[in-house]
């Protein structure tokens, strides 16, 4: 090792000083300096002191005991050193400390140090601090004009409870910024943090990335390749597809504001949201989360998909908001397992089997029903429900049965293009395999019915009113109909249908604002 080559010169020479001189020892103290104090390394105590002529290298000055030297602000403590003086160099061993303007302190065992170019070489247990963090490594170089340490070989810094590793570090003492590379590491009480490249700010304590980044606090995990984290405050921000997950969540974005005081979030360009627990999933502009309460609020755009067998339910609205339902001990309800999630204004739904409108939906999954509010129509297989209200129960992740309460009306479109037609106060269907089964109303009833012959050939029109009626369908075509109590209405041949009769009064077919695909999800109106 240099430093140890170094320490058996030094003792070779003040053995052989010491053995011919006839004063055995000469403590030195304030030392006049060179007339230029800035450039050259200066002599200010010792307790041995000996100059050695030497050839073109130039003079030695051997110190041992106590040396102090000094080159302007910057001072050197250490057990022994050799100076050379045309060089203006100095190499130093044991209990080294650089005292740099009060503000910089080094430490290590040995010390090699260039007066005109000021930088410093230091080796074995070497520590470097401003008074904020602590720099440890076995080798550092640290210029002393730029006020830069820079290790390659492993180092580590200490900040209050952070502790920072990497191969290589470059520690800018001015800024208090610490610049990572390879293999870095943060370990922190609360999270632990690794990459390849990080800048830290001693000061600020915050973390900025420029390379792939994990950050694991053990309840979720941030992974990055630009941004910063406060590591004092718990904010940060991520750009370039950051994804935040944890056992059930995940969130993707261009970009993502944390804060993780409140686990709170704000996830901005194409966003991608996801719980696997309750089988959802969400895309929208933009988004905000929270991670521990499980909520997502989503706009400019949003779809929320939700997952079931073969057939998943796409929504789209102005706004989509989720989150699990709170904690309710008299019910038993577990807030951790049941979610709800509401959309607002022009909402749309698309699935193969079903699709439907409204301005509103409510879902829960503690009872699986979708509640549609203000101007709600639903298509399924043909035919288009109706009402003020729509109520659509699943069962399995599949349409189970409907409600429509106040003026519920459903439309049948035949093969042909006629309109089988049924309105009442309210009505009630049923699926089966995800397919209508039946309607039935109840309350001053109508329906409109074309017959059809044992050839399937329309021959005529019912038009009845009653208490309630009942429509059954058999693989997507309505087959029979049943009228119960009070029954009235009259029949027409087919060819002498009146106009004014081939409608129920609030009759509307509005397949035009029917979502056919996903795509059409996209552009709400």
């Amino acid at each position: 090792m240099m430093y140890k080559q170094g320490a058996v010169i030094l003792i070779y020479f003040l053995f052989f000083f010491l053995q011919q001189s006839q004063s055995q020892e000469k403590v030195i103290d304030s030392i006049a300096p060179p007339i230029d104090s800035s450039r050259f390394i200066q002599i200010v105590k010792a307790d041995i002191f000996r100059r050695v002529k030497q050839d073109s290298t130039g003079d030695l000055n051997l110190l041992i005991g106590n040396v102090v030297m000094k080159q302007d602000n910057t001072l050197f403590y250490c057990d022994s050193a050799a100076q050379n003086v045309r060089l203006n160099q100095l190499e130093a061993f044991g209990n080294i400390h650089i005292n740099d303007a009060d503000s910089v302190h080094t430490y290590s065992q040995y010390l090699k140090y260039k007066g005109d170019t000021r930088i410093a070489e230091l080796k074995k247990r070497v520590k470097l601090t401003d008074g904020k963090g602590v720099l440890t490594t076995e080798a550092l170089e640290y210029d002393v004009n730029a006020k830069i340490g820079t290790y390659l070989n492993g180092g580590k810094v200490v900040n209050g409870e952070s502790v920072l590793t990497s191969k290589e570090g470059f520690y800018y003492t001015d800024t208090r910024d610490v610049y990572f590379q390879k293999n870095v590491k943060l370990v922190d009480p609360e999270y632990t943090m690794t990459t390849d490249t990080l800048l830290y700010n001693v000061n600020s304590e915050v973390a900025r990335f420029v390379a792939a980044t994990t950050i694991n606090d053990g309840r979720s995990r941030i992974r990055t390749r630009e941004g910063f984290y406060d590591l004092k405050n718990g904010k940060a921000s991520f750009s370039k597809r950051p994804i935040i997950d944890d056992s059930v969540q995940t969130v993707i974005a261009d970009k993502i504001d944390y804060d993780k005081k409140s686990s709170s979030g704000l996830a901005d360009g194409n966003v991608f949201y996801r719980d696997s627990a309750q089988g959802i999933s969400m895309l929208a502009g933009t988004a905000a989360f929270n991670n521990e309460y499980k909520t997502i609020n989503a706009w400019k755009r949003p779809m929320m998909v939700f997952k079931q067998d073969n057939d998943s339910l796409f929504i789209a609205a102005d706004t989509l908001y989720s989150a699990y339902l709170k904690k309710d001990t008299a019910r038993k309800i577990n807030s951790d397992t049941i979610r709800f999630f509401k959309a607002y204004h022009h909402v749309k739904i698309f699935s193969d089997s079903l699709q439907g409108k409204s301005d509103s939906l409510y879902y829960s999954g503690l009872d699986s029903v979708f509640r549609f509010y203000v101007d709600p129509v639903l298509w399924a297989q043909g035919s288009q429900i109706s009402g003020d209200t729509l109520y659509l129960f699943t069962k399995n992740k599949k349409a189970d049965r409907f409600q429509a309460n106040e003026n519920a009306f459903t439309v049948n479109r035949t093969p042909e293009g006629l309109f089988n037609q049924l309105r009442g106060n309210n009505m009630i269907g049923q699926f089966v395999d995800g397919e209508i089964d039946q309607f039935k109303t109840k309350g001053n009833s109508e329906s409109l019915y074309y017959l059809q012959d044992q050839d399937s050939s329309y021959v005529g029109m019912t038009y009845s009113m009653a208490d309630a009626i009942v429509m059954k369908f058999i693989k997507k075509e309505l087959k029979r109909v049943t009228w119960i109590n009070g029954v009235t209405g009259t029949t027409y041949p087919i060819n002498e249908i009146p106009e004014d009769k081939k409608e129920l009064r609030g009759f509307k077919w509005l397949e035009a604002l029917r979502p056919k695909s996903v795509a059409d999800l996209i552009s709400i109106q």
